[in-house]
């Protein structure tokens, strides 16, 4: 996602969260579990606590041995966790992979009087509508079976993408529509025995680590978008981010000597390239 995009998808969450502050109560700042247990309908679940304040490595590109000294490591759900680190398991929980639109059934693809509605930037990439109870049932169903398969894979942790997916949908999906699912999924998370992130959505991180109970949150370019505080009020030390080579308003070295940054923030290329490929790049605070 390129420094402009990210600068009106920003713009957008901000108008949303002015429409929803009327209606939201605030609440006070909830603490991060140090142990995972989620209780409710039967035997309590539990999970391995997202590690704080570790090094990481994002390697959605493609996965290769991860640089020395390395804790955890997130990777796509097609791909294998590494033996011996914490691995988290990416998912495109609100909008369909690239080449995977025709594995949905078309009453879950969320449409307009065109047809069906893409990320913009991302034109192969369509909205799940999650618009009604009957429908998100329908979706957390499927990417439930793709969260049940990162446990048995053996990875620890689980990272939700395009929360904000609503944003895109021209008024057709809402936040609430989004946070129910998300809701749902995290469930569905710990009853697999796995921590579930938040992907960005900086201004609904409250929300959506108190009503949807996220664990730790994975941040695209908050140094950047001077958003990270965001998240760090909320879940402290769990929280990773990824900055891009491309669009750094001010040196990486400056980024991590911020105090609003999180310890566990790198800089990546852009494309997430990996260890071979003579264009990547790998620096961490």
């Amino acid at each position: 996602m390129n420094l402009l995009t990210r600068a009106f998808r920003r713009l957008a969450w901000i108008g949303v969260v002015v429409l929803l502050a009327v209606g939201v109560s605030g609440c006070a700042t909830p603490s991060v579990p140090q142990a995972g247990t989620e209780h409710g309908g039967g035997a309590p679940h539990s999970w391995e606590a997202f590690p704080e304040n570790a090094r990481f490595d994002y390697q959605l590109g493609g996965a290769y041995v991860p640089p020395s000294g390395t804790a955890v490591v997130v990777r796509d759900r097609g791909a294998k966790p590494e033996p011996g680190l914490y691995s988290v398991c990416y998912i495109n929980a609100f909008q369909t992979q690239p080449g995977e639109q025709a594995k949905w059934p078309a009453a879950l693809l969320l449409r307009d009087a065109k047809g069906v509605v893409a990320d913009p930037d991302w034109p192969d990439e369509v909205l799940l509508d999650t618009s009604t109870p009957e429908k998100r049932e329908r979706i957390v169903d499927r990417v439930g079976e793709w969260i049940r398969g990162c446990a048995s894979g053996g990875f620890q942790a689980v990272e939700f993408d395009n929360l904000d997916s609503f944003v895109r949908s021209g008024g057709r999906l809402s936040f609430t529509n989004n946070l129910l699912a998300a809701k749902e999924l995290a469930s569905t998370a710990h009853q697999a025995g796995l921590a579930a992130g938040q992907k960005n959505a900086a201004e609904h991180t409250s929300e959506l680590r108190e009503v949807a109970g996220f664990d730790f949150a994975v941040s695209e370019e908050c140094a950047a978008f001077d958003e990270c505080g965001s998240y760090t009020s909320v879940y402290g030390g769990a929280v990773i981010d990824i900055e891009y080579a491309d669009a750094l308003p001010r040196s990486f070295e400056v980024m991590c000597s911020d105090p609003e940054s999180p310890a566990s923030m790198i800089l990546r290329d852009r494309k997430l390239l990996t260890s071979g490929d003579p264009s990547h790049l790998y620096r961490r605070c």
